[in-house]
């Protein structure tokens, strides 16, 4: 697999400081190296794939994980504004979101969303849930290599 040579990009946007520590934490324990990039809300991880797009900037994610209910620009929004962008609308995008309301599955999906999956509120399924996504993005599905 070419990424072998190179750690795995993610970009986290999550707002909740608890969860941003708890995925950390997980991808701490990954099976592959990684570079977990967090943006606290959509405009600063807009921002951040601006700068990924400039030359000499940092890498593009290969995986985004995304929260829906977030300050100034939600998750509904970067989704919207990913999948317009040529450059940015292959990244696969996991919904990580406490919502589990199902507009916001349908419209996720609408949206192009990859999956979507409600965050538990228990701290052993929550850590078990981002490493079951590390696990199958990471090692069961083949991703573009960027």
């Amino acid at each position: 697999m070419a990424r072998v040579n190179r750690p795995i990009e993610i970009l986290l946007v999550e707002d909740n400081p608890g969860d941003v520590r708890l995925t950390q934490e997980a991808m701490k324990d990954a099976k592959l190296l990684n570079n977990l990039t967090v943006a606290a809300d959509g405009v600063y991880a807009m921002d951040f794939l601006g700068t990924c797009l400039e030359p000499g900037g940092p890498p593009l994610p290969d995986l985004i994980l995304l929260d829906l209910n977030m300050p100034r620009m939600d998750g509904r929004e970067v989704l919207a504004e990913l999948k317009i962008h040529d450059k940015l609308k292959s990244i696969p995008v996991v919904i990580l979101t406490t919502s589990d309301a199902e507009i916001d599955v349908i419209s996720s999906y609408e949206a192009h969303a990859n999956c979507y999956i409600t965050k538990p509120v228990d701290l052993e399924q929550f850590m078990k849930i981002v490493r079951s996504i590390e696990d199958f993005w990471f090692t069961i599905v083949r991703l573009p290599v960027r």
